[in-house]
């Protein structure tokens, strides 16, 4: 196999461990601490998951290891979207069950959660994993998106650990699958199988977070990611000085992307989805809001600037959401078909006009065309729009386009604006990890295979501290169900980890808010450049700056 310089370096980087996970693993104890709770609907969580809920917080400390002794066989998966890092949460696992038994076996399930079902699995060797170590992707067995969330899928997975002697599951994904973790490990201990669950805290969209999950792994290295995209192309906005860059970035719903990498770039405009819906602003608020920075650095002599758009944005806005909304009913059923079978665009038009109320249709009718036309292709699965779809980067521009054409026949504004859009996701999803997030995921991995050995099921690996050295990491567990409330899904109420959107009174945005204005009218650009894995670790181990502010 012919690999580059790089990835055969970073085979050779050897993570960092939390300093007690260094002790070995027959000199780790385990501390208890507090009983937990969810962090709402308490009464509703604990009667869904009456063996697994309450559970103590666990800390490693240095003692006398009380971990089972006899050889375990356990299965991990990887599960939705890539986030950098998988390959070393696997490797931190595999390698702390040989150093406590070199008999132990690990075996990974291709394809996600659906391997499980199909039992489509490998078995590692050190030859296996020595090929993926330190490197981007899920490539090393694949992810999927099947939910385990049926008693027959629950079944199947039960026999199938049966058939291998498997005692534990790891579950490596963000707070969907992390959900999937919880209900597994409570149907395992309900029917006393004796297989465990851990989990581990998988996201680049940083909406799984809280307390206790101080960062989701892979938000680090996509972050510097992109923010080395967006400075490159602030360099070049700066270098031209006659384009106006809008850049969407992935996130699901919460901005977290996009306040890191703004707080990393310093471009002139960053919107936050929730603040947006905070102060309910709408789309023309939103344009007012981005031309007055267009018009003020135009006035300057700046005709050119940065700005970045979370994925999610346009779901905040409240006029917007309410005009999904009943498109979504204007479409539901055999009235999609009625549609479609319309010939043209005009009579489609005509046919959108007639079915919504006139405030969603005005909102509608300021759109640009290829916009409209958007919100009528692919549906989802349910037939509502996808809201993900909407190049919401050319939404803004043709609106900002539009309010400076009012202003300059107003005699306001004298500038050019030539918009060039971006949309930066898959850029950051498999990218080498940082050495933060090799060291991170490296520890994770380790430490859910302590939990398995200290006999813990329903907890998520947990590494905390993560703004210090990595030899001052703490390493424990936390139960899942602490992380759950019930919110409704497709019609019914489902036990779900609560997503972490922007605090908008955390340090983070306090910082970007105190900043942005500047931002907005001077040229004050941050140009980070690549992701540096070899020098000074005040460069090369540096975590986001959303993590360092969360923690002054």
């Amino acid at each position: 196999m012919t690999i580059s310089p790089l990835q055969k370096a970073r085979y050779e980087y050897e993570p960092k461990l939390p300093g007690m996970l260094r002790k070995g693993v027959a000199n780790i104890a385990v501390k208890e601490g507090e009983p937990t709770q969810s962090v709402a609907d308490q009464e509703a969580i604990k009667a869904l998951f009456p063996n697994t809920y309450g559970k103590n917080e666990i800390t490693f400390v240095e003692g006398e290891s009380t971990a089972k002794p006899e050889k375990q066989v356990v299965g991990v998966i990887l599960s939705g979207g890539q986030a950098p890092g998988g390959h070393n949460v696997i490797s931190g696992l595999y390698d702390a069950l040989k150093a406590a038994n070199p008999e132990n076996v690990l075996l990974g399930f291709k394809g996600g959660p659906s391997g499980l079902i199909e039992d489509d699995f490998v078995e590692f060797d050190d030859a296996f994993i020595n090929e993926y170590r330190n490197t981007g992707g899920f490539d090393i067995i694949g992810s999927g998106r099947t939910k385990l969330e049926t008693e027959e899928q629950f079944n199947i997975v039960a026999d199938v650990a049966k058939k291998h002697g498997m005692n534990a599951i790891v579950i490596i994904g963000g707070d969907d699958s992390n959900t999937n973790a919880a209900v597994l490990a409570e149907y395992m201990a309900a029917h006393n199988t004796g297989v465990q669950v851990i989990g581990a805290p998988k996201t680049i969209d940083g909406d799984l977070k809280n307390d206790d999950i101080e960062a989701s792994f892979g938000f680090d290295t996509a972050t510097k990611t992109y923010a080395e995209l967006i400075g490159n192309i602030e360099r070049d906005a700066n270098s031209a000085k006659k384009y106006w860059h809008f850049i969407k970035v992935m996130g699901r719903s919460a901005s977290h992307v996009a306040l890191e990498a703004a707080l990393q770039t310093q471009p002139n405009i960053c919107l936050i989805s929730e603040e947006v819906a905070a102060k309910k602003m709408s789309l023309s608020e939103i344009a007012d809001y981005i031309a007055d920075s267009v018009e003020k650095r135009a006035a300057n002599g700046d005709n050119f600037g940065v700005a970045i758009i979370p994925e999610g944005v346009v779901e905040f806005v409240p006029e917007f959401s309410a005009l999904i909304a009943e498109i979504n009913e204007l479409l539901a059923g055999s009235k999609a078909d009625d549609f479609n079978a319309l010939p043209t665009w005009k009579d489609k038009y005509e046919f959108i006009k007639n079915g919504l109320t006139k405030e969603s249709f005005e909102v509608f009718d300021i759109l640009p065309e290829n916009i409209q036309q958007q919100l009528f292709l692919e549906r989802d699965p349910h037939g509502n729009v996808q809201v993900s779809l909407i190049e919401s980067e050319k939404l803004f521009s043709a609106l900002v386009a539009n309010k400076l054409k009012e202003r300059k026949e107003k005699g306001t504004y004298t500038g050019k604006f030539n918009p060039l859009h971006h949309f930066f996701g898959y850029e950051g999803r498999c990218a080498f990890p940082s050495n933060f997030d090799a060291d991170y995921c490296y520890s994770l991995g380790y430490n859910a295979a302590l939990l398995i050995q200290n006999g813990f099921t329903g907890y998520l690996s947990k590494i905390a501290n993560l703004s210090k050295p990595a030899a001052e990491w703490v390493a424990g567990g936390m139960p899942i169900t602490k992380m759950m409330n019930i919110e409704r899904r497709h019609g019914e109420d489902k036990p779900v980890i609560k997503k972490a959107l922007v605090e908008l009174e955390g340090a983070p945005f306090k910082f970007f808010e105190a900043n942005r204005d500047k931002w907005a009218e001077e040229t004050c650009f941050l140009y980070p450049g690549a992701i540096q894995y070899y020098g000074p670790e005040e460069v090369c181990d540096l975590t986001t700056r959303t993590l360092a502010l969360e923690q002054e």
